[in-house]
């Protein structure tokens, strides 16, 4: 039972990433369609990030009401409905509330898994979990793109992305039986351990003061901010840091990107068999080298060839961070405290996400882009200050009574 769950989890991931990357692929499209300036995609972005953190946030008191089989099925619904109502928008203002439904329930399912499999399933699944929400986002743009051959089609592809999201739910609903008889299932296994031990409520914060908890939490949450603002900057101004600063052509420089893309994509499917040898900390701590490393040869006024690698790397590095800081939730804060922090992780993802580019993009307008490899190396380092940090105030202790 517990692998079949996991397998509707993982196609609920894939699911989760198809209309992450739609907005941006499609817009060329939507925008002489729908009659819309050009920069109203970003107020579209903005809303759909704002809906995004607000069911984040709230995903703590919602998991504690309801299943997460529950939140899943509900929430994959509202994004399935926003999408149709994208296919039907007869304006650009009809967008801004599918906008908000999409935002509210993609950010349900995704702190509401991200703390299922951070609980009960190993590191390895957390990373193959991310790699394949990178598959679903690769494949939304391609089954939109086989529609758009002129502008209005572009609504057909939303319609195709919308049925994929309401065959989900009926997945989803069917499977609410299996749901509720895993989760049985871990919930005796957690009496059984809690009973085995001191009599904590928590055993594995039976002794780790309030100061200590406040101080991890806003540690893990300046973590998730600064890392997804740094991954978020690579994706947004690689392409003209390459243009600009290595005066490569722009078609050139778009490929190179995605090779970025590629990096993490592929870097999360090996560190799905990494975990299996190494600690979560160990690896957050190779990833966070390899990205330093991967930013110095952006820096360094190297061959440009050295700057393809440099991106590859940077990927490579970031891909198991994520997931890997995800799944030590529950490690240093507890399984039952795990469902309001991973929210607020959540949510800090989003936000850095979607401030932290901008700032750098608002920074270089009035210097170079060629500054992207300094903030990327910035960014990276405090993550690793805040990472040590954090592994000082929770030590292994607790990572090894869990694992």
């Amino acid at each position: 039972m517990t692998t079949l769950l996991l397998l509707i989890i993982y196609l609920a991931f894939i699911s989760l990433g198809l209309p992450d990357s739609l907005l941006g692929a499609v817009w060329p499209a939507m925008q002489p369609d729908l009659h819309a300036p050009l920069e109203s995609a970003g107020l579209l972005y903005m809303t759909i990030t704002a809906g995004t953190i607000a069911s984040s946030l709230a995903s703590g008191y919602i998991l504690r009401r309801f299943q997460t089989g529950h939140v899943t099925t509900v929430s994959t619904l509202l994004t399935a409905c926003a999408l149709l109502g994208f296919a039907a928008a007869p304006s650009y203002l009809w967008l801004l509330p599918g906008a908000i439904l999409l935002g509210l329930g993609a950010g349900a399912v995704d702190a509401s898994l991200n703390n299922y499999v951070a609980a009960h399933y190993k590191a390895s699944h957390m990373n193959w979990l991310h790699c394949l929400w990178g598959v679903g986002a690769t494949l939304g743009p391609i089954i939109t793109a086989s529609f758009i051959t002129e502008q209005h089609e572009w609504r057909q592809g939303y319609a195709a992305i919308a049925c994929i999201q309401f065959a989900l739910v009926l997945v989803l609903f069917i499977s609410l039986p299996v749901w509720s008889r895993v989760s049985h299932v871990h919930r005796v296994a957690e009496d059984n351990a809690a009973t085995r031990s001191t009599g904590s409520e928590d055993p594995f914060l039976a002794d780790v003061p309030a100061p200590r908890q406040r101080t991890g939490t806003k540690l893990a949450l300046a973590s998730f901010l600064l890392y997804c603002g740094a991954e978020t900057a690579v994706g947004l101004w690689g392409a003209s840091f390459l243009v600009n600063v290595k005066e490569m052509d722009v078609s050139v420089a778009a490929r190179w990107v995605s090779l970025f893309y590629a990096g993490i994509a592929v870097g999360r499917f090996l560190s799905g068999f990494v975990t299996m040898r190494l600690s979560n900390r160990s690896i957050i701590r190779g990833g966070l080298s390899l990205s330093v490393a991967g930013a110095l040869l952006l820096l360094l006024p190297l061959p440009d060839s050295y700057s393809l690698a440099g991106f590859i790397i940077i990927g490579l590095g970031y891909a198991p961070i994520f997931p890997c800081m995800l799944h030590e939730t529950p490690v240093r804060f507890g399984k039952r405290r795990a469902q309001k922090i991973i929210g607020y992780q959540m949510a800090a993802a989003f936000t850095g996400s979607a401030v932290l580019p901008p700032f750098i993009g608002y920074i270089a307008s009035y210097s170079t882009i060629g500054i992207l490899p300094i903030a990327v190396l910035l960014l990276i380092v405090v993550v690793a200050v805040c990472s040590e940090w954090l592994n000082r105030l929770f030590p292994d202790r607790e990572y090894a009574e869990l694992h």
